[in-house]
């Protein structure tokens, strides 16, 4: 499985939008980790992260560390729910995502960001599925 944790690594890399946010991501076994640095740019007019950032760091790192549980196709979000339990402006911070239940048909993942203290900063969880897409048609996956 290593190997495809890394080319998942390396799709993640290739995404266009994380040319906006440049998010380091590290792969395991039903487990995701992402570190993002908080700037002026994601803030919201309070000068608070934007809920959208949020939002972005819990997905990936649930919808990763359901992925490399699925070496064969891609995996779908079909729902996800976040919240928001602290204000943040700046520091590293880091998202946890794990597999916490898997059947035939779906899996259920939880993720949670931490600030630079250590506090929880937000928390999600989502429900994922298979899709008809196989990832060696994904070129960032292949690795070209």
């Amino acid at each position: 499985m290593d190997n495809h944790h890394r080319r998942l690594e390396a799709m993640y890399q290739g995404a266009p939008i994380n040319g906006f946010y440049p998010t380091q991501m590290q792969v395991s076994d039903g487990e995701a980790e992402l570190t993002l640095e908080a700037i002026a740019d994601y803030h919201h007019a309070a000068g608070a992260m934007h809920g959208s950032v949020y939002f972005k760091l819990l997905d990936d790192a649930a919808y990763f560390a359901v992925s490399s549980l699925e070496p064969e196709v891609f995996v779908l979000t079909t729902s996800f729910t976040t919240y928001l339990t602290r204000p943040v402006s700046e520091g590293t911070l880091t998202a946890i995502g794990k597999v916490v239940n898997q059947n035939n048909s779906q899996w259920i993942a939880e993720s949670v960001i931490y600030d630079i203290k250590g506090r929880e900063i937000g928390r999600g969880n989502g429900i994922f599925v298979r899709s008809k897409n196989r990832l060696l048609d994904v070129p960032a996956y292949r690795g070209n």
